[in-house]
């Protein structure tokens, strides 16, 4: 099976090195518009080719997008129009409503399959991929029904092959879900990185005193902006809708903080405290 991955990232290159090492029957067709990356990717074994996009199109079985979302975005058309018949295309983007909409009228759209792989870390390129990075780990694929059966079916296999769980559910679900669990976090994790550093700059020894928790909790702001920015300019209404959730409840601390009302603040610890019981 020819499988061409438009993106050698920590995703796509992950991919590819699972499906290896699990001992699929793959030959993988790379494509990346950072010459750099397309060595890297040669080197790591990640792909077995480097081709053009149009090129390793045309080869395929299975196509995977593993781009920033506003260039999956444009991508996404360009690709059905191009893809062989038969073959599978599907996207590893943070969001999905907008992508399944600009695909929605497209006579190729049973060919697509919307799916987000929940897995990452804050690195980033073909050096940051690993084998063992899916395995185990939850896929996510939206508007299922809009998706041939085969062109699932091979998806679902390649899923199967990673040792990966599927879930389904809508694409504008998708997002709600991912603006509160993911996108806000990192959200969060940039602005605390922000503050800090505005801090260090008045107080250089400020970073010798940062223990575990701060390191835990800023450990996002490593992340990629080019990948990060066109999800939250995508995702901006839920977003935005997380945000304001998010800043009423540091408001509510700083006005108990503020009022020396520790009981309050203890309150809200407590009722913290629950997700322990979501999360384990």
């Amino acid at each position: 099976m020819n499988i061409s991955i438009i993106g050698l990232g920590l995703l796509g290159g992950s991919f590819a090195l699972g499906l290896k090492a699990k001992g699929a029957p793959v030959t993988i067709l790379g494509v990346d518009s950072n010459p750099r990356h397309a060595s890297q990717a040669l080197a790591g074994k990640i792909a077995d080719q480097i081709l053009s996009l149009p090129e390793a199109v045309a080869k395929a079985d299975v196509v995977v997008l593993a781009t920033p979302v506003n260039t999956i975005l444009q991508q996404l058309p360009e690709v059905l129009d191009m893809l062989p018949a038969g073959a599978a295309l599907l996207d590893f983007g943070s969001t999905k409503e907008q992508l399944c909409a600009a695909v929605a009228t497209h006579p190729k759209r049973g060919q697509f399959v919307a799916t987000h792989p929940i897995a990452g870390t804050e690195y980033s390129g073909p050096e940051a991929a690993f084998a063992s990075l899916l395995e185990g780990k939850t896929m996510i694929i939206c508007e299922r029904e809009k998706s041939d059966p085969a062109a699932l079916a091979v998806v679902e296999q390649l899923c199967h092959t990673l040792d990966m769980q599927m879930r389904y559910m809508p694409a504008a679900e998708h997002d709600l879900h991912f603006a509160y669990v993911s996108h806000l976090s990192h959200i969060s994790s940039f602005a605390l990185g922000l503050t800090v550093l505005d801090k260090e700059k008045n107080e250089k020894n400020i970073f010798d005193m940062a223990g575990s928790g701060f390191s835990s909790t800023v450990r996002l702001a490593k992340s990629s902006p080019q990948m990060w920015g066109p999800i939250f300019t995508q995702n901006r209404q839920n977003v935005s809708e997380a945000l304001a959730g998010y800043i009423a409840q540091l408001q509510q601390f700083k006005e108990a903080i503020d009022a020396r009302d520790e009981e309050q603040t203890k309150e809200m610890m407590a009722k913290a405290n629950e997700i322990r019981r979501i999360l384990g």
